[in-house]
């Protein structure tokens, strides 16, 4: 016999209160909260690679390198990026920040749809976000989404390029951000 229950709707701050005791994370679109899954070794070594460079690069500096546990709010959402820069010494909430400049996440196949359309259409509504990068996890390419005067640039990275993170001034030959993983 099938049954049917109600999706339970949540308001921000329900979420946020709810996340603060919660064993997993859960990422909060339009008042309803999904439960989100770990990830691959790959995926991993990726997202550390990249946090690496980054936060060296950035020591010192105003902006802050995070990675997969701070939350972005953005108008009806809240995400975990698998990592994401911010440089606005006024984004000074714990548990969420609203201006970052760069946010990069690592596709794999179960996150592919949601971060190349819904994420990067809710990220692109963030007035400060630069830079919007994805790297795929299976092969070495790197697909970065630039803020220019009418809109938005993507640039297409694979092997044996050079990755200009101009948000933070920062190159990166492409097989670094694929170390110990290809």
């Amino acid at each position: 016999m099938a049954s049917v229950r109600k999706a339970l709707w949540l308001s921000p701050q329900d979420y946020l209160d709810g996340e603060l005791h919660s064993d997993i994370k859960h990422e909060y679109v339009a008042g309803y909260v999904y439960a989100m899954t770990g990830a691959s070794e790959p995926h991993n070594l990726i997202t550390g690679n990249l946090f690496a460079a980054l936060h060296a690069h950035l020591r010192g500096k105003p902006c802050r390198v995070f990675i997969n546990v701070m939350k972005v709010r953005t108008e009806t959402a809240f995400y975990y990026p698998d990592i994401m820069v911010c440089c606005d010494p006024g984004d000074t909430e714990a548990y969420y920040k609203t201006c970052p400049a760069l946010i990069i996440e690592v596709l794999s196949p179960t996150t592919e749809r949601a971060d190349t359309l819904e994420k990067r259409i809710a990220y692109q509504t963030l007035t400060s976000l630069q830079e919007y990068v994805l790297v795929v996890q299976e092969r070495p390419e790197v697909n970065i989404y630039r803020r220019i005067v009418d809109g938005w640039e993507l640039e297409t990275l694979s092997a044996g390029d050079q990755v200009s993170l101009r948000s933070v001034d920062l190159q990166l030959p492409i097989e670094l951000i694929y170390e110990d993983v290809l």
